[in-house]
């Protein structure tokens, strides 16, 4: 592939991407550990949970497993109690990453159709883009209950899309996961990961994807406004 790709939307991952959320997330979940009357857990090990939305992150983490199913009365229990302790924690520790608000100012200046797009659901992820100042620096947010489906289904990125006239080709994705990679690919668009995120522990060198970019400032020398 030849850089800088001309493109008319950049899409960013929220979790792994934009926000360092593992702190936050891992308080909630050890907070209904602690309610449930079950051991909490480290920071590593929840980080590894990270990727597919809250829900998944519950039944991870009841589970000790990527692919584990809870008992459905304790499910059903744990998940309010989760989502109460995460909205009364959501913006303690959690920032931006290094070079996140510069490249995104970057990409701005270069003309660039700018989306925040993650698996969390809105009622935490308007909140957390507010907390964090980053809000007003999207002109589109999809949450992972924005649609009747999420990433990995290419769905979401179709849909901002077509919201500004483009075609796959003509939008890129920044995200730090298998998730992005997979949903990107799906829907026909570029697709940029980051290292330092989560991808549920896995090498991010592994995946299938056009560039990995250190920060978004990096991201931003990659690419340049479709004319």
């Amino acid at each position: 592939m030849d850089f800088p790709i001309a493109v008319k939307v950049v899409m960013i991952d929220l979790d792994g991407t934009l926000l360092n959320t593992a702190d936050d997330l891992a308080l909630a979940a050890n907070r209904m550990l602690h309610d449930l009357g079950m051991p909490e857990q480290s920071v590593e090990t929840i980080r590894s949970y990270i990727g597919k939305g809250i829900q998944k992150l519950v039944k991870r983490t009841l589970t000790g497993q990527l692919d584990g199913e809870p008992d459905a009365t304790l499910f059903s229990k744990a998940l309010p109690i989760y989502e109460q302790h995460y909205a009364d924690c959501l913006s303690v520790n959690t920032r931006p990453y290094p070079g996140v608000v510069d490249g995104i100012e970057a990409l701005r200046r270069a003309g660039l159709r700018l989306t925040c797009i993650t698996n969390k659901a809105e009622a935490f992820t308007i909140p957390l883009l507010h907390a964090t100042g980053l809000y007003d620096r999207f002109e589109m947010v999809v949450s992972g209950d924005s649609l009747p489906r999420k990433k990995p289904d290419p769905m979401p990125l179709l849909h901002i899309c077509q919201h500004f006239d483009a075609q796959p080709h003509e939008a890129l994705l920044i995200g730090d996961s298998l998730n992005d990679a997979i949903a990107a690919r799906a829907a026909g668009c570029h697709v940029f990961c980051v290292p330092y995120g989560y991808n549920e522990g896995r090498n991010v060198y592994e995946l299938d994807c056009d560039a990995i970019v250190e920060t978004l400032v990096d991201a931003a020398k990659l690419i340049k406004k479709f004319a």
